[in-house]
């Protein structure tokens, strides 16, 4: 694992099933915290902490397909396991087809869901990671100046036209200024080589103007 903390957040509105998986995810070293319905868990929760949900189906108020569809649409992207006594086929479709990691049938093993669990914080981390690198590389962008960014992003464009004169040519300036920016550019951006700027840009996806 990564040093930060992630989360097992267990909505269920049966409180033997939250008291049982919590002793047992506990015991097995993960950090759990129970909720008893989705109106409780979404008073709590950011989006900000890394982690995964064992969310019921079926739940009085807000069922956990509602949950679903709301932590989605608020942007969202907390992995989801499901577990269900009562759900059927089409309401495991449905959550499968939302980005769900399983729909389980209650009653289901541990090693069932500990298995399940360890997919999803890894695409929690892998989450953030991406989100990180996102926001590392749009914090060093905004660091150029209107021209510098031009001509970043010209490069990032037209990767087989990144010679100083074709840059010039195409931007009207000339190719002594494109050298200037280019360099101001690498420094400002942490990099040595056009493939390096590529390699970032990729990582981090394209930065916002």
């Amino acid at each position: 694992m990564t040093g930060i903390e992630q989360t097992v957040f267990i909505v269920d509105d049966d409180a033997a099933i939250r008291v049982s998986l919590s002793r047992a995810l506990t015991r097995r070293g993960y950090r759990v915290e129970c909720h008893e319905s989705a109106a409780s868990f979404l008073a709590t929760y950011t989006g900000m902490r890394q982690g995964c949900l064992v969310l019921d189906y079926g739940m009085p108020g807000m069922n956990g397909l509602e949950l679903q569809d709301r932590l989605r649409h608020s942007g969202h992207t907390l992995p989801i396991i499901f577990v269900t006594g009562h759900g059927g086929v089409p309401e495991s479709v449905r959550a499968i087809k939302a980005g769900a990691i399983d729909f389980l049938q209650k009653p289901f093993s541990q090693s069932q869901l500990v298995e399940r669990i360890d997919q999803a914080l890894a695409i929690s981390r892998e989450q953030a990671e991406q989100q990180s690198a996102s926001q590392q590389w749009q914090a060093r962008f905004d660091r150029l100046t209107p021209r510098e960014r031009e001509i970043a992003e010209f490069i990032l464009s037209n990767p087989s036209l990144v010679s100083n004169k074709q840059i010039a040519a195409d931007l009207g300036i000339s190719p002594r200024t494109v050298e200037h920016h280019r360099a101001r550019i690498f420094e400002k951006l942490e990099v040595s080589s056009v493939a390096e700027l590529i390699g970032l840009s990729r990582e981090g996806e394209t930065p916002t103007a």
